[in-house]
């Protein structure tokens, strides 16, 4: 999906809203437990609930991987049920040289289609490219993550005086465009938001953490830019907003709710 698509969505549904498909078999209701593929099927209840709400749909690869071949089957058949006109992230994470990244950008680009899928940047340039050069595709980089261990290393002051995050971000947009490149940025640090914005003020942002990790959806929508550039994900909010068979229900409304506050702080 390309930025205008991406922007055409979130006019339309006056929403920046990325529901997080990190599904867990230990925590989906109990009563599909027993299907032949449970994880599917509650994937697919959660975006029959929530599709006109959400933009974007990001599966965490982990919860899928950890099941083995059939989890990976779960992941697929969840890709190819989402809807041509929603942005589909793969929550995966890698990282490695340029060799190894051309195919990890061949397994989610080209064999599970999606739209865009989350790498970590502290390789270097030439482990990044590779995921670069497919057409209508985003790279999401790491950029300041919402958990407390990002102080460890991500908010280290370096000899120039900024944070290293500063300094993978201002290295790294040169590599990209606001295009096909994105940062996470997590809501639990909306305090170093104004140092993100400084560096990228026209890239978008996919923000984590706001909902069961505590951040605040009005103060992350203050860093909106001219085409909204805001992914705003929740997670474990939206799937576990009930554990019996009214999850689905209760999973749209707190969508509803959360588009709702949206469609009030949107600026585009």
């Amino acid at each position: 999906m390309n930025k205008k698509s991406l922007v055409e969505q979130i006019r339309v549904k006056q929403s920046y809203l990325c529901v997080g498909l990190d599904t867990d078999i230990q925590k989906i209701p109990a009563h599909l437990r027993h299907l032949p593929d449970p994880i599917f099927e509650f994937n697919k209840q959660i975006i029959d609930a929530t599709i006109d709400y959400a933009v974007a749909y990001k599966p965490n690869i982990a919860f899928y991987e950890s099941l083995g071949a059939k989890g990976w089957e779960s992941l697929a058949r969840t890709v190819e049920y989402l809807p041509k006109n929603v942005f589909k992230i793969a929550d995966a994470k890698r990282g490695d040289i340029g060799n190894t990244a051309q195919m990890y950008a061949k397994t989610f680009f080209e064999y599970m289609d999606f739209d865009a899928l989350t790498v970590a940047p502290y390789m270097g340039r030439d482990s990044v490219e590779p995921f670069l050069q497919y057409p209508d595709k985003w790279l999401i980089l790491l950029g300041l993550t919402s958990n407390s261990g990002s102080q460890d290393f991500q908010q280290t002051e370096q000899k120039n005086g900024e944070m290293l995050f500063e300094t993978v971000i201002r290295k790294s947009k040169e590599w990209g465009n606001t295009g096909n490149m994105m940062y996470v940025a997590g809501a639990t640090q909306t305090v170093l938001f104004e140092k993100i914005r400084k560096i990228v003020p026209d890239h978008f942002l996919l923000v984590p953490g706001v909902g069961a990790q505590g951040g605040d959806l009005a103060e992350v929508s203050r860093f909106q830019h001219a085409d909204c550039g805001l992914l705003v994900n929740l997670s474990r909010s939206i799937l576990y907003a009930s554990d019996d068979k009214d999850f689905a229900q209760k999973a749209r409304q707190v969508a509803k709710e959360t588009a709702e506050e949206m469609g009030k702080l949107i600026l585009v």
